[in-house]
């Protein structure tokens, strides 16, 4: 029975070891708010990038039609 506690406390240490060195660990749960932390830069470089393609697919799509009615004159 004894081997079995001195395993469990050394797997907590070993963990608790792991944990202290893997960085920014959040440990506090789920979290239902919008905040704007170092996650949130990633998520506005693709917010930006959307209208960019959207503006680029548009023009290719104006340019598309422009060539159809200029063939078909």
């Amino acid at each position: 029975m004894w081997k079995i506690l001195v395993a469990f406390i050394l797997a907590a240490v070993a963990v608790l070891f792991l944990l202290s060195k893997g960085g920014d660990i959040d440990m506090s749960g789920e979290k239902h708010s919008i905040e704007a932390g170092e996650h949130g830069a990633g998520s506005t470089a693709a917010s930006t990038a959307a209208p960019v393609a959207s503006v680029a697919a548009s023009a290719a799509s104006e340019a598309a039609s422009v060539a159809a009615s200029a063939a078909s004159k």
